[in-house]
């Protein structure tokens, strides 16, 4: 799985043609550590592929780009623009649930 900074994107679009699905978390982030491996195992099981938007750093545009308030948060893009977005619930993080549907958003 990729894992990627700001150098993968264009402002608030995804500089990747097709669909993807993407996880914006941050390693000091506990619910992040936990639901990684959950959407690592999506990896090569999904009709699309997968990728991490890295934000450890505060300083990081993409914070701002996208508006992120908690990590983890999912996005879905296609063909660069983002299509659907799931943001995480602080102190809880996000479930299996969320990743059906960030699914359904790309079977669309």
């Amino acid at each position: 799985m990729e894992k990627w900074g700001a150098e993968a994107f264009r402002g608030d679009r995804l500089d990747r043609p097709g669909d993807w699905g993407v996880c914006f978390l941050a390693d000091w982030c506990p619910f992040c550590r936990d639901y990684v491996p959950r959407f690592q195992r999506l990896d090569g099981v999904a009709p699309f592929p997968l990728a991490v938007a890295d934000v450890t750093d505060l300083e990081s545009p993409l914070w701002d780009i996208f508006h992120i308030d908690v990590v983890p948060t999912l996005v879905a893009f296609r063909d660069g623009k983002a299509i659907w977005r799931k943001d995480g619930v602080r102190m809880v993080g996000l479930n299996a649930r969320d990743l059906d549907e960030l699914r359904q958003a790309l079977a669309r």
